[in-house]
């Protein structure tokens, strides 16, 4: 996959590399901040791989995506509690489940023979 020609590693530590910088020239960034950010933009580049490359992952890379978000709001200066936390995880991981992951899939389970028959006859 590429994001205007480049593979998206290398735009993460261009955008990575930037924040350093402006952090180094007066940029007002905690390096918590910088963190939270490059994470946040990982997992959404993480997300569109998913889509764009159809791996299957993408409950897990849409349930990181969130968590990264709620990181990045407390990063920003934000105020919650772990019970507030716990409950937003509990809310994008609920949401991804109703609306991402398909109602009916079944794991292909092999049938035994003794699943086959029965020891009861039918009458």
């Amino acid at each position: 996959m590429k994001i205007f020609g480049r593979e998206p590693v290398v735009i993460l530590a261009f955008i990575a590399i930037t924040l350093k910088l402006g952090s180094a020239y007066g940029l007002d960034l905690s390096v918590e901040l910088q963190t939270a950010i490059v994470v946040a933009l990982s997992c959404a580049v993480a997300v569109a791989e998913v889509f764009i490359l159809r791996s299957g992952a993408a409950f897990a890379a849409l349930v990181n995506l969130g968590h990264a978000g709620v990181a990045l709001y407390l990063a920003l200066g934000r105020d919650m509690t772990v019970e507030q936390q716990t409950l937003w995880a509990i809310a994008i991981e609920g949401a991804v489940a109703l609306f991402v992951v398909r109602p009916q899939v079944t794991a292909p389970i092999a049938q035994l023979r003794i699943e086959q028959s029965s020891v009861v006859k039918a009458a």
